[in-house]
């Protein structure tokens, strides 16, 4: 079920992102960092544009004209992102541009567990979903 969000279309579970995803209904956009992907893994055929990059994590200030030249305006987009929390400010800078877009909850490593650790908890990669390294 979709969360209700301010500013942007809402916070969707990971499971109905990927069904989205793969039938075609919506874009999914890793915001991720070059270096997130490259280190940790990434999700083959999802649309790479960093919202941050690393190693300063300044804004890229390109997103939105990247966003739009690789999606039209209008279109459902989902903005993923390590934990679910940097794709809230994405989705909702691509709301303004004109994109219905929604934060992917949980994010592609998920939270971290007690002593700090990701993709044990939630996440697309602990979920089972497409992902590779290198």
């Amino acid at each position: 079920m979709i969360q209700p969000a301010e500013g942007y279309a809402g916070d969707i579970p990971l499971l109905m992102a990927h069904d989205w995803w793969r039938d075609g209904q919506a874009v999914l956009v890793d915001i991720r960092t070059d270096a997130e992907r490259a280190w940790v893994g990434f999700i083959p055929d999802a649309l790479a544009i960093e919202w941050k990059s690393w190693p300063s994590m300044e804004l890229n200030p390109h997103f939105i004209s990247a966003l739009g030249a690789a999606v039209k305006p209008g279109s459902k987009v989902l903005l993923l992102c390590r934990s679910g929390v940097r794709s809230i400010p994405a989705a909702k800078a691509a709301q303004s541009a004109g994109f219905e877009a929604y934060n992917v909850l949980e994010g592609f490593e998920g939270d971290p567990d007690a002593n700090s650790h990701r993709n044990l908890r939630n996440g697309w990669r602990l979920a089972g979903l497409p992902w590779r390294l290198g």
